[in-house]
């Protein structure tokens, strides 16, 4: 069990270095990590304890992206209005629906993903360019993404970066680290949400459970906040611009046929 626990261990740093100067989380690949490598069942606690890691990611690169200015707080605020709402009626959702509903919110980021990637076979070239967009915010659509983001973050245990980015940068007109930076700003507020929601609705064994391995999920949480940090860091000033949204839209790529693939299957 040490060699296994030494493996998720390295393998949280990992995705938390990759994933912050992106503006994901790493919700998508913590739940698999902890269930097939330390045998955790995918039920509550462990939507949990991948919600708090994804909140350190959000935490550690965000205070980095906001000490270089990359935020913008205007579109910030705007967008909260939508993922705060979002993110608690997810949990109500959680609490009074029954069976398996995560086809749905799959389909509907699938929908999404699918107009984002759309919209960036237009604004690619501009973005890339480092040009500003002229068109006004669409707030009602900043407002509107944001709440999907925020639903799909207590509902799939996932930072939601993959939903907030662009509808940052399609609806707020942010360029492509400034959307990553408030996206990752969005999450820090959003996420300790969720993860509070989720932890009141376990059961007593569950809890039980987190206490029995307190001291593997706090090293968790330190070597993710580490690697987080470190990523942001070397993201922002090694990664051009370009090539940072060119990760991205792997990254939605990647989610999309994600997506296909459970729906089909």
């Amino acid at each position: 069990m040490l060699i296994e626990n030494l493996l998720v261990i390295f393998g949280v740093m990992i995705i938390a270095f990759i994933f912050a100067p992106i503006g994901l989380g790493g919700g998508m690949l913590f739940v698999p990590l902890l269930h097939y490598v330390s045998g955790w069942p995918i039920d509550g606690k462990l939507l949990a304890v991948s919600l708090m890691l994804t909140g350190v990611v959000s935490w550690g690169s965000g205070l980095t992206h906001r000490r270089e200015q990359l935020v913008d707080d205007e579109i910030i605020g705007i967008s909260l209005w939508g993922a705060v709402p979002g993110a608690v009626l997810g949990v109500l959702v959680i609490q009074s629906v029954e069976g398996d509903f995560d086809l749905i919110f799959k389909i509907l980021s699938l929908l999404l993903i699918s107009l984002a990637l759309a919209k960036y076979s237009f604004i690619t070239k501009k973005t890339v360019n480092g040009d500003s967009y002229n068109d006004p915010e669409n707030i009602p659509g900043l407002v509107l993404g944001s709440g999907l983001g925020g639903f799909l973050s207590s509902v799939l245990a996932i930072g939601a970066g993959a939903i907030y980015v662009p509808s940052l940068q399609v609806f707020g007109k942010l360029k492509t680290r400034i959307s990553i930076g408030s996206s990752l700003n969005i999450m820090m507020i959003v996420v300790p949400i969720a993860v509070f929601s989720h932890l009141m609705v376990l059961s007593e064994l569950q809890r039980t459970f987190l206490l029995e391995n307190i001291l593997f999920i706090l090293a968790l949480l330190s070597i993710t906040f580490i690697g987080s940090r470190f990523g942001a860091k070397f993201g922002i000033k090694n990664i051009p611009e370009n090539r940072i949204l060119q990760i991205f839209i792997l990254i939605l790529i990647v989610i999309w046929f994600r997506y296909i693939i459970d729906i089909i299957v």
